[in-house]
Formats: structure tokens, C-alpha cells, sequence
């Protein structure tokens, strides 16, 4: 992925508060550089490696100083064959450490969805990854989940998860948690699943399966730990910034918790308190953009200090691992040809980012409002995907990354406005209700054609407003064409719909061979001070 503007500042500014002094090699080579980056002192007896892929979330923004010079420099921040590199740096200056995977791996490009995950469980496996958790990965399917946690990853990866249970009898679907030394250090993982997988993704993809929060099953499994010996624990989450801060608040005897879902690294870890002491919080971003290491020194059989470092992973400063490098190649090759197909060239930046918006998004809307003859349309609130910059050719691979579900169902349904308005409330109340644990992940729904007005901090029900088609008031009794894709609801796969990414080749081959900047839809926001 390209080094947008936004991507630049967050890393230079991770990198900074990380304590690696990014402007003292501001006009060295990338080489000298390199060295300085990530030549981290070895602290402690227990170091864990934190590496998190959701399925994709890119950061955006206006402007960035330098954005040009400075991109040449540091070049693209992301990928596996470059996090390899340092993951194999990191474990040789940092002996028995392991590395943790918050989930949302094995999905979000179109190897993944044809390879059904194949792709990067391989990549993962080679990878080194120790121990993980899950969210996206569900949306393949309860015995495609099995199948690879029994046979790939057995004897090499622990898929841990102590909040899954069994809907008939409320047994623990996968090991709650892994005890490993590490330098003779009994640590403890626990893995926290996306505790909404079942609303925010289709129910009968997990069919069997409950998920949630359990805070009272989770000090449980700690205070279970900790009677096995366990001197340091981690809690590897896919919860979300918000809900693990909450959870750190609530439940005591963790030590830190890595959490995923949230896809902003966080170059400084929060530190909560709580009735038994305090607990760590961080996150490592998304898409192999940044590395967390944390270590932790052990004195009288408990953590008594910790350093955390929160490394971008920038590609031309760290050499391409050339056993990922080849295994990517590997993967890629039967597929080449049609994810390199050419089908227009973007006129202005395309991303997918923010949480209301992104033009990536505007462009997936636009489409389906034209060659479904819609009113208006909804995109859902994901959070990954890949940036283009302007001139650059939109190819299926990028059409891919930001579609490619098991479940991209295009549809074209009436709605009254009444039923419009409830479907944004509920998805505004999801986004910015004031408890942490009533909110289920994701962003805003993308809107196509329709403006609104949001007031983020009143009420369940009383956040959307002023809601206009074409300058018109939209009708609370009328019905209107709304376009969408990815319903949860199960009749949709066996309603014959065509897959989104093939209404929107159909829009991007009329266009002439190019896409004009799409103007963004943003809804205007009231009451923060803030705009969008």
C-alpha cells in the first residue's frame, strides 16, 4: 500500500512518541536510517511481539508537509514479506518471544476469499505467529475455522478465544487461554473474540456458536491462570480500544491487554486502573503497519516494569524477507492476471477511511445507485481496504480488497423513510453510544444520494436529522429504492443477487476508461465542535 499523507504523520508521529528520535535521521539514507528505527535495547524476561491484520482499515488526511520528499524516503509502510523482517529482528534480539495475532487475518482481499483463507494462514504460519484470536475470520464458517485451526495451525499456532461457546451446552469452543515460558517465565494468553461477530456479521455463519463480552468468565480464566503458576498474563483481544479499556477498568490480575478491531495503532500504552491494581492497554494498528513490543521485567514472580514500542514497518528501510517474498509470489501466481485486469484509471484519491466516509466508499455507492436505478444507497461501515492515488488504475485486486467478503451480496430493497431513519440510528447508537460495551464495532454506514444531519452525543434515536434527497425532505411514510450489500440476513445468499464487485464493474466499464473524483457525502455533524 502506497504511503498516503495521513500515513505518513501517524507513523512519523508513532514513531516519535515511541522514543525512536524518527527527526534525527530526517536527512539520512534509508540504510543509516533503518538501524536507528529499530535497533530497540533488549528490557526485561518476557517480550511479546504484537501483530494485528483485520481485514483492511487505510488512515487519510488533507495534507501532510513534505508528504512528497518524505514518501520517497521511507517509501510503503505495510506488508508481510517487511514485517517478516523485523518479526525474525525482533526474535533474535528478544530470545522465546512470541508473537501475538489479534485477528482479522484471513480475510479482505480476493487470494483470501478464493483461496478460502488459505493464503494467509499459510503466510501466518510462516510468519511465526505463536498465538491468536479472531473476528473477520468467522465469516468463513464455523468447519472452515476448525479445519484450520485442527489441521494447519495444530502443533504450531494456539487459536484462543475464551468468550466462544457452544449455543446447546455453553462449552468452550476453543482453548480459552495458553500458558508458554518464556525465559523460564510462566506467561499466560488469553484470547478475547470479537464479542459481536454474530450481529455485526452474519448469524449463521456461526450458527452454533455464542459469543459476548463475559467479563465474569474472563476473571476466571485469570485468576485460573495465576493458580497455574502464571506470572505474567495478556489478554489478546479483538474487542475494540474502547471496550478493552473499559474491560481493564473491571477486571483485575491482567497485565496488559493487545487488542485488535480497532485499526489505529496506539504509540503509547494506556495505563487503567483498577480494584486490584492496573493493567496496560495497547494496539497495534492494521494491515502490517506497525509492530507493538512490549517487554516486561519480572521480579518476585510479577511484572514490575514494562517499555512499549510501536514500530512502523516501513518498506524501504526494511529489507523484504525473501522466504515471505517468495511465498507471496507463490500464492499470487495463478491469480496474477486477473487481480493485475485494468478496469479504469481514478482521476482522484480513493480510500476508506473515517467514520462517516471515504471515497472509496462514494465510489462502491455511486455505483450501486446508477446501475440499480436507486434512490439512495448504504455502504457498510469496514474499515479495510487499500488507498489509490490519483492517475493510478483501478484493478479488480484494488476492486477486491474492498469488497471481497463471503457474503458481498449487491441489493436493492424498498424502505420507508421511517425505516431509513431507524437504520441510521441504530448504526449511529452502535458507533457513539457513551458505554463502550453497546458498541459493536465498525463505523457508520457509507451513505450514497441521501443528506443527513448527526448529533454523535444525544440519544438513542434522536442523533439523525434533516434527512434530504435531491434538497427535498425525505417522507416518513413514503418508500424509496435503497441499495446496499454484505446483508447479514440469511435469505440474501439464496436470493440469486450478483456479487457488488460485479455492479461495479458494470459502472466502471461505462465510464470511458476513467473515474472522476468523487465527491464525498458526509453528513453534517452538530454538537462536537468537530467537523468531519
Amino acid at each position: 500500500m502506497n504511503l498516503t499523507q495521513r500515513e505518513f504523520l501517524q507513523v512519523l508521529g508513532a514513531g516519535t512518541m515511541a522514543g525512536m528520535g524518527l527527526g534525527s535521521y530526517a536527512h539520512a539514507d534509508a540504510a543509516t536510517a533503518e538501524n536507528g528505527l529499530y535497533d530497540i535495547p533488549k528490557f526485561g524476561h518476557v517480550s511479546f511481539l504484537h501483530k494485528v491484520r483485520p481485514g483492511t482499515a487505510q488512515a487519510h488526511a488533507l495534507t501532510c508537509l513534505n508528504f512528497e520528499q518524505a514518501a520517497k524516503r521511507y517509501g510503503k509502510v505495510g506488508g508481510f514479506a517487511h514485517l517478516a523482517t523485523l518479526v525474525k529482528r525482533m526474535k533474535a534480539s528478544r530470545p522465546g518471544a512470541l508473537l501475538l495475532d489479534g485477528g482479522d487475518t484471513w480475510q479482505g482481499s480476493g487470494t483470501a476469499l478464493w483461496t478460502h483463507g488459505q493464503d494467509m494462514v499459510d503466510a501466518c504460519k510462516l510468519l511465526g505467529v505463536d498465538v491468536m484470536t479472531g473476528h473477520w475470520e468467522f465469516t468463513l464458517g464455523m468447519e472452515r475455522v476448525k479445519e484450520i485451526i485442527d489441521k494447519d495451525f495444530a502443533g504450531k499456532v494456539d487459536f484462543v478465544a475464551q468468550n466462544v461457546k457452544t449455543n446447546d451446552f455453553g462449552d468452550p469452543v476453543f482453548k480459552p487461554y495458553v500458558i508458554r515460558e518464556i525465559n523460564g517465565v510462566p506467561c499466560a494468553i488469553i484470547g478475547q473474540a470479537f464479542p459481536y461477530t454474530p450481529i455485526a456479521n452474519p448469524r449463521y455463519m456461526v450458527a452454533d456458536w455464542a459469543f459476548g463480552i463475559q467479563d465474569e468468565n474472563m476473571q476466571k480464566m485469570v485468576d485460573e491462570a495465576r493458580g497455574k503458576g502464571a506470572q505474567v498474563v495478556v489478554v489478546l483481544s479483538h474487542n475494540g480500544m474502547d471496550v478493552d479499556l473499559k474491560m481493564a477498568s473491571r477486571v483485575t490480575g491482567i497485565d496488559a491487554i493487545m487488542g485488535g478491531h480497532t485499526h489505529d495503532g496506539m504509540p503509547v500504552a494506556s495505563i487503567i486502573s483498577n480494584p486490584g491494581g492496573q493493567t496496560l492497554v495497547t494496539n497495534a494498528g492494521s494491515n502490517a503497519k506497525f509492530l507493538g513490543v512490549l517487554d516486561f521485567q519480572v521480579k518476585d514472580k510479577k511484572v514490575s516494569d514494562f517499555r512499549y514500542k510501536l514500530l512502523p514497518i516501513f518498506a524501504n528501510m526494511l529489507p523484504a524477507d525473501k522466504e515471505m517474498d517468495a511465498l507471496i509470489t507463490q500464492i499470487r501466481a495463478p491469480y496474477a492476471a486477473q487481480l493485475a485486469e485494468k478496469l479504469a484509471v481514478t482521476e482522484g484519491t480513493l480510500y476508506r477511511r473515517g467514520n462517516f466516509n471515504g471515497t472509496g466508499d462514494q465510489l462502491l455507492v455511486d455505483a450501486l445507485m446508477e446501475v440499480q436505478g436507486a434512490d439512495l444507497a448504504f455502504s457498510p461501515g469496514f474499515r479495510w481496504g487499500t488507498t489509490l492515488l490519483p492517475g493510478q488504475a483501478i484493478t479488480r485486486e484494488w476492486l477486491m480488497d474492498m469488497t471481497a467478503t463471503t457474503y458481498s451480496y449487491a441489493t436493492l430493497t424498498e424502505m420507508t423513510g421511517s425505516t431509513i431513519k431507524t437504520v441510521l440510528e441504530d448504526v449511529c447508537d452502535n458507533l457513539f453510544n457513551p458505554d463502550p460495551y453497546y458498541q459493536q464495532g465498525g463505523d457508520m454506514v457509507r451513505v450514497g444520494g441521501l443528506s443527513y444531519s448527526c448529533s454523535p452525543l444525544e440519544g438513542m434515536g434522536k442523533r439523525i436529522s434533516d434527512m434530504r434527497l435531491n434538497g427535498k425532505l425525505i417522507e416518513a411514510d413514503k418508500k424509496y429504492k435503497v441499495a446496499g450489500w454484505a446483508p447479514v440476513a440469511e435469505e440474501a445468499r439464496h436470493q440469486g443477487h450478483k456479487q457488488v464487485w460485479e455492479v461495479v464493474e458494470t459502472w466502471l466499464a461505462a465510464r470511458g476508461g476513467k473515474v472522476s473524483k468523487r465527491q464525498l457525502n458526509t453528513p453534517k455533524i452538530i454538537g462536537t465542535g468537530y467537523a468531519v
